[in-house]
């Protein structure tokens, strides 16, 4: 939970290793590529990196990245048969494990021109995340993140999905505490001095209830509604949040 000086290091190398291969997935997003294609771009970025996957077989994962478009909220599975198209919004999820240590960031990428309210959601998705950097301090609680979140997206139009949540993250990719994209002020798991966080808020065009398809992994919204995803780890210190995937 608490971490080293020395786990905290390595913990930010794997992050910005992580931070980096998703910037360059970033900029491949265009019309008429494949998920699979940034998929196998990843693969190449891991090797130049010489950091190991986190989510690939993780619980079964089958592949490197999380690429989810337009409805799929999360756990998108890269496939050559999903090309994107013009208006498209993609939501790309990694994670990075360096000398066991891990990191994990996802953005969401626009393919061209897209709807004005689906770019609107991209933005709030990133500016909920730093609306509650604010509340990310020793002795606040995870549900005052959470309350922040929740709030600044339902002010804004939009909702935020329930069933996915942030965590702790280092020796494991998810570690304790859970951290909700929703909540109230006070309550939830204490934060303290040099714990390591994954915040990501998940947040949908219309209502938030999600469903699994049948591949067992791809997370979408029951209405059909967009999503967008946003997430970063944080340090929590006195002197406010070090975001280590910047």
């Amino acid at each position: 939970m608490v971490k080293t000086q020395e786990e905290i290091e390595k913990i930010r190398i794997a992050c910005k290793i992580c931070k980096s291969i998703l910037v360059e997935l970033g900029k491949m997003v265009k019309e008429g590529i494949t998920t699979y294609d940034i998929e196998k771009k990843a693969e190449e970025l891991f090797k130049k990196n010489r950091v190991s996957p986190a989510f690939k077989n993780y619980r079964g994962y089958p592949a490197i990245l999380c690429v989810s478009v337009n409805e799929e909220v999360v756990h998108g599975i890269p496939s050559k048969r999903k090309v994107l198209k013009e208006g498209d919004i993609v939501s790309i999820d990694t994670g990075t494990v360096y000398e066991g240590y891990y990191g994990d960031c996802a953005d969401t990428f626009p393919v061209g021109k897209v709807k004005e309210i689906h770019k609107k959601m991209i933005d709030v998705a990133r500016r909920s995340f730093y609306e509650c950097l604010s509340v990310a301090l020793p002795g606040k609680r995870t549900g005052d993140i959470g309350a922040v979140i929740e709030n600044f997206v339902k002010q804004n139009g939009f909702s935020v999905v329930k069933e996915f949540a942030g965590h702790g993250i280092g020796k494991e990719l998810h570690e304790y505490p859970e951290v909700p994209n929703f909540g109230q002020k006070g309550t939830g798991e204490l934060l303290r001095e040099n714990m390591v966080i994954a915040i990501e808020p998940m947040i949908t065009e219309f209502t938030s209830p999600v469903k699994i398809l049948e591949d067992g992994w791809t997370v979408v919204t029951r209405d059909g509604g967009f999503s967008a995803h946003y997430e970063h780890c944080i340090l929590i210190k006195k002197e406010g949040p070090e975001i280590l995937t910047a």
